[in-house]
């Protein structure tokens, strides 16, 4: 068609509902803000098939410097978007516009697929450019096709099924995308708004996005034409340079063995906008069966104050769709904070949820197996770092062995646990049993052997089918309040190990599942026989204890109270608390089920029991003395300063002790 011989055309909009979902322009994307991605992503899209048609020799103007510029007006209340690239043919525009049947993105990849590579190719310019229609009432398109001899187009429409179409008035190769804004969402004709929208969606483009304020440019013109008029000679300022909104080679494009440590920590601050130094980070980079690349990075996090939500960010060929897509990202590491872009991933129409739940799963599955290879290698490489790091990252290694079994099973093997003295061990280094598995196989002649009597008849069935015996696992939950029981135990030289954590609880669970011959008892659980001083016990002594239980059952009016009476190695110890690794459990878990509105029974005092020292003076009185004025107020003080040992007193409790204790002294 040669220029002049244009005829205006004038028609209604074709929608093809057996090839796309039907396309409504109010409810196709949740989102208003995002038709600037989608109108900025058309435009680097045909800025990059243009790209492409000069490396295989189909234009012949490669070095051309290629970008997209953005204009907000907020006085003409009007958003334009204007790419130099390919541009479009007045056919082009009837049928990737008029007929909303095509896809522009796939049809050029159908003709050009023996000779350029698919990467970078993204959009769906028909379906995108109708998100223009969510915040105007009026949309203009001004196109002029790099091919030789083309004529330019100009189309407009205001929103409705009406077009009109003329010869536009474009002088180079190109595509200009007008809005003219309702009055509902004027402020993304802000340019602070359009920046920070911008900024989201498309701050990773492959093609130089450029924003301008009309308004601002144009007075900035006019003071300089006024200062000119007047004789003045404008000030010979160092003009600022014009510079991107968005960053066209991220990080995660580079090769991880050039980039620097300081590279990946200005990138973590910049996109994430926390200025502390992450711990350490993964670098993704996988190009088969699908293409995927990405830094994930793991943040200090203060577990008693932080948000334990991280923030991953998802692109697609460098255009960001979401963050923490829970298909593509499992739930444990969310915590994390990361940019991960897969042009392959399958979206629907409006970028905005994915399809295809197998291909998607292998996306999970791959960067669950990169996070558990790069833990574990550091645990076998770098031990040392990976201990410094445990009480940070501790928590989501713990849930994900807890919610994904194979993320567990790569992680088994380093899991540890920090103990009292500070130093970290695997559970088979706690138990002392880490060289079973490195011990050399039995002789040959021990082999044949252990074959001679597997063939023989077991005499006694029922003896081989004795469970194992399970090791206990000492555990400290509070350093504070189970001080005196860690005492006890560093004293008789026994370790045990911190589980402070709230995800700890469900954890040692998960662990006893996993080694069967394992039982976590918790330090102050029961007394370990090593704290005890065990002699020979007469008929008078037993009668003896018995009298003293029976006289705290008396004072304390509880004819249900467990009481032990214990000869401990510490003699400074008179009274303490214990309670049935499993009756602590079951409170736990009844507590949590109050928390969401179910009943609890309170088995605070049901499942404790009362050990006293028949060492300790104070008891030795107790027991030889003859009840006096003081008697009860000092059972009452040796019951109340066990429940101190092992936690603490309720308020109207510690009330009374306080008042108990000043008399005790009065009297003394």
């Amino acid at each position: 068609m040669a220029k002049g011989e244009f005829k205006e055309m004038k028609g209604s909009l074709t929608i093809n509902s057996e090839n796309i979902f039907p396309i409504i322009k109010k409810w196709l994307y949740q989102d208003h803000d995002i038709f600037y991605r989608e109108l900025i992503s058309n435009g680097c899209d045909a800025v990059t098939k243009l790209k492409k048609l000069a490396l295989i020799g189909e234009y012949d103007k490669k070095d051309e410097k290629y970008r997209i510029d953005v204009y907000v007006d907020p006085d003409e209340k009007t958003i334009t978007v204007c790419d130099n690239g390919l541009g479009m043919t007045a056919e082009e525009v009837d049928q990737y516009i008029n007929q909303v049947a095509f896809s522009g993105a796939a049809d050029f990849l159908s003709k050009y697929k023996d000779k350029a590579n698919s990467d970078q190719i993204i959009g769906h310019f028909g379906l995108g450019f109708y998100s223009a229609f969510m915040v105007a009432d009026r949309v203009s398109i001004d196109s002029l096709s790099y091919k030789t001899d083309a004529v330019p187009v100009h189309w407009e429409s205001d929103g409705g099924t009406e077009y009109s179409m003329t010869e536009g008035s474009r002088d180079s190769h190109g595509t200009t995308v007008k809005l003219y804004v309702n009055e509902d969402s004027l402020e993304f004709c802000n340019r602070y708004k359009a920046y920070e929208v911008i900024e989201k969606y498309c701050g990773f483009m492959p093609v130089e996005i450029y924003l301008h304020d009309v308004k601002e440019e144009a007075e900035k013109a006019k003071k300089a034409e006024e200062s000119e008029a007047e004789g003045n000679k404008p000030a010979e300022e160092k003009t600022e340079e014009e510079k991107p909104i968005n960053d066209t080679n991220p990080l995660w494009n580079e090769n991880p063995s050039k980039v620097t440590k300081e590279q990946y920590t200005d990138f973590y601050r910049k996109v994430f906008h926390d200025y502390k130094e992450p711990l350490f980070w993964i670098h993704l980079n996988m190009d088969y069966p699908f293409n995927l690349k990405g830094i994930l990075y793991f943040p200090k996090i203060n577990t008693k104050y932080d948000n334990l939500e991280g923030t991953i960010k998802l692109y697609n060929t460098q255009v960001f769709i979401a963050d923490n897509i829970k298909e593509v990202i499992p739930e444990y590491l969310m915590l994390l904070k990361g940019t991960i872009d897969c042009p392959d991933l399958p979206l629907n129409v409006s970028r905005s949820a994915l399809q295809n739940d197998g291909f998607v799963k292998k996306i999970s599955d791959y960067i669950t197996k990169k996070v558990a290879e790069k833990l574990s290698g550091m645990f076998k490489v770098s031990r040392e770092d990976y201990e410094k790091y445990w009480d940070d990252i501790s928590p989501f290694i713990k849930y994900g062995c807890i919610k994904d079994e194979k993320f567990g099973d790569k992680m088994k093997d380093s899991i540890i646990f920090k103990d009292l003295s500070g130093k970290y061990l695997t559970l088979p280094e706690y138990l002392g049993d880490e060289d079973k598995d490195s011990k050399e196989e039995c002789p040959e002649e021990e082999k044949e052997k252990k074959a001679e009597d597997g063939n023989k008849e077991p005499e006694n069935r029922d003896s081989e089918a004795k469970e194992p015996e399970k090791k206990p696992v000492y555990y400290v939950t509070d350093e504070k309040e189970q001080a005196q029981y860690i005492n006890m135990f560093k004293a008789e030289g026994l370790n045990a190990l911190i589980l402070d954590q709230i995800i700890d609880t469900p954890f040692i669970g998960f662990e006893e599942e996993k080694h069967e011959n394992v039982n976590f008892v918790r330090i102050d659980a029961d007394l370990t026989e090593a704290v005890k001083d065990n002699g020979s016990v007469s008929e008078e002594d037993k009668k003896r204890d018995d009298k003293l239980c029976e006289l705290f059952r008396k004072v304390l009016r509880d004819d249900k109270l467990n009481v032990k009476v214990e000869s401990l190695k510490n003699e400074e110890i008179a009274s303490m608390m214990t309670m049935s690794e499993e009756g602590r459990r079951m409170q736990e878990m009844m507590k949590m089920y109050a928390m969401y509105g179910m009943p609890a029974e309170d088995l605070s005092e049901k499942d404790l029991t009362l050990v006293l020292n028949k060492k300790n003076a104070l008891v030795k009185r107790l027991t030889e003395d003859k009840e006096s004025d003081i008697t009860d107020m000092i059972v009452k003080q040796l019951y109340d300063l066990a429940f101190l040992y092992h936690g603490s007193l309720s308020p109207e409790r510690m009330t009374e002790f306080i008042k108990r204790s000043q008399e005790l002294m009065m009297k003394l």
